[in-house]
């Protein structure tokens, strides 16, 4: 009855998505962004450190990111822990006891951990409509639009998006800012919502259809061009890769033989540094893969414009 171990298997990317139905456009003035029970008892499932779970948390950073500034409202569902069976209902026949009663389980992962100006609902059944305000929330600041990320895809996420379908909310599901079980459980996900109740889309696509692709290119540069780009910074990054805590990276490990950093992801950081106009190359990170080599590195070059940099994708 409890959760499985979720192997790794590759995030979906917009080859993979199926045909919509319907071309609604996700408009900045009528959207909220939910951000769907990311909390640790549910992130542990997965394999620390591989897809889908690396790409599912930087892409819920980007969008969330870029929503604030775009003054999207950010929610997010989060079940309570230490549930009586009362409370559970039929949940535990299906899933047992859920979340303990301890602060671990039940915590947001620190990656996304809510701001004062989010609201974060307590969420009791695999909708996040169901007993919360979230439909009285989208009323009262007239909205009808939801951007749907989060865990897990065929369960809650679609739920939630077929709810807001019921209830005349247009859904746009984030194909690779939500996770599943398994890559077939996360692509039926993908066609049921396409088929029947929401847009499905990627992240890239989310943030070009309303507007926000250049914000985050420009949030992405301004953390090297505005000095906040420091050792704790860079410790961030590569600690949100591995879906680690930064303090229990060393500075001086070996971040593929010890951590397990593939080239991949050590690719996607030398591209993150470059749209930052921080000229690096995939072999100069590669060949000196700690902390300390990539910060000596890094604090020693000048930030060199690279001619069209605009044309990187996010």
């Amino acid at each position: 009855m409890a959760l499985p171990t979720i192997l790794p298997y590759p995030m979906p990317t917009a080859a993979d998505l199926p045909n919509n139905r319907v071309n609604w456009k996700p408009d900045p003035k009528r959207a909220v962004l939910l951000i769907h029970d990311m909390q640790q008892y549910f992130v542990d499932a997965f394999t620390t450190g591989s897809s889908p779970v690396t790409e599912l948390i930087a892409n819920i950073q980007t969008i969330r990111a870029v929503c604030e500034e775009m003054g999207i409202p950010v929610i997010y569902s989060a079940q309570p822990g230490g549930q009586t069976v009362k409370q559970r209902g039929l949940l535990q026949d299906f899933w047992g006891s859920g979340i303990n009663d301890g602060p671990y389980q039940k915590q947001i992962i620190k990656q996304l951990e809510p701001s004062s100006t989010n609201i974060v609902l307590t969420k009791w059944r695999y909708s996040a409509f169901q007993r919360t305000n979230l439909r009285e929330l989208l009323v009262n600041s007239g909205r009808d639009q939801i951007i749907v990320c989060g865990i897990y895809a065929h369960i809650g996420c679609l739920m939630t998006a077929c709810e807001a379908f019921m209830q005349d909310v247009e859904p746009f599901f984030v194909a690779d800012a939500v996770a599943d079980f398994s890559l077939d459980k996360h692509q039926q996900a993908l066609i049921y919502a396409a088929e029947r109740c929401a847009v499905t889309l990627t992240t890239s696509q989310l943030l070009e259809r309303m507007g926000g692709a250049s914000i985050a290119r420009e949030l992405e540069s301004s953390e090297v061009r505005s000095g906040v780009m420091t050792k704790e910074k860079l410790c961030q990054q590569v600690a949100g890769l591995l879906h680690e805590s930064p303090s229990d990276i060393g500075e001086h490990d070996d971040l593929v033989e010890v951590w397990g950093l593939d080239s991949i992801r050590i690719m996607s950081l030398v591209e993150k540094w470059r749209r930052s106009d921080l000229l690096v190359t995939f072999v100069e990170i590669a060949e000196r893969p700690t902390l300390a080599d990539w910060w000596q590195l890094l604090s020693s070059r000048e930030a060199v414009k690279i001619p069209n940099a605009d044309y990187y994708s996010v």
